[in-house]
């Protein structure tokens, strides 16, 4: 079975919970997520309003607002979703991740790095949080702090590229040619289909600070 159809099988069996009972709150936010799912984002925000509608303490739907105004970069409102959510539910790190990285979207760093800190505090096996703080604090110029989070990443997801390619930016930044050599060679081999990204800093690995390169996303 496709994950188109697994989808559509999915929302069809909510819609039916639906039917039976109008007042089951969180099918509507079930819905919704199918809906985001296969990109009908129109349709997932009518759910997750309607869930809203019906219990404005559903943190889900909240989060599922945000995750959705996240997407469409639009950062205040998803701010204000997110942290309704958090509102309702303290004890999540995974809000608490979410509301850091729109923090950081908004130009609020300082916050975003409180919020994604209390979010490792929580869960400190939530690798997002920490790689998330990295990425914050590698835009920051602060790339000890950057580098002694992703090596806590890499302790809990040693093959997980995006790590290693990370630290290989931080480590050339802070001067250590061969260690960043290393981490690139990593996440070369553990992600090959991003090959020319990790070769172009490669060949980058020699410049001068700065010097022919552009903003990197693995």
């Amino acid at each position: 079975m496709s994950l188109q159809k697994e989808h559509e099988t999915a929302l069809k069996f909510f819609q039916r919970a639906i039917a039976v009972d109008p007042a089951f709150v969180y099918a509507y936010t079930l819905c919704g997520h199918e809906y985001v799912s296969n990109e009908d984002l129109d349709k997932a925000v009518a759910c997750y309003r309607f869930a809203l509608r019906l219990d404005e303490r559903h943190y889900n739907a909240w989060y599922g607002l945000g995750t959705i105004y996240f997407r469409q970069e639009k950062y205040e409102l998803a701010e204000y979703h997110f942290a309704r959510a958090l509102s309702i539910n303290k004890t999540s790190s995974v809000l608490h991740t979410f509301l850091g990285m729109v923090l950081h979207a908004n130009g609020k760093s300082a916050q975003a790095l409180d919020m994604l800190g209390r979010a490792s505090a929580m869960e400190p096996r939530n690798p997002q949080a920490r790689f998330q703080r990295a990425n914050i604090l590698m835009k920051l110029e602060r790339y000890n702090e950057a580098r002694q989070e992703l090596e806590k990443v890499r302790d809990h997801a040693p093959r997980e590229a995006s790590v290693h390619f990370l630290l290989g930016k931080v480590c050339k930044r802070l001067g250590r040619q061969e260690t960043a050599m290393k981490h690139f060679l990593l996440a070369l081999d553990l992600d090959p289909k991003d090959r020319n990204l990790v070769k172009a800093a490669i060949d980058r690995l020699d410049l001068a600070e700065g010097e022919g390169e552009e903003e990197e996303k693995f």
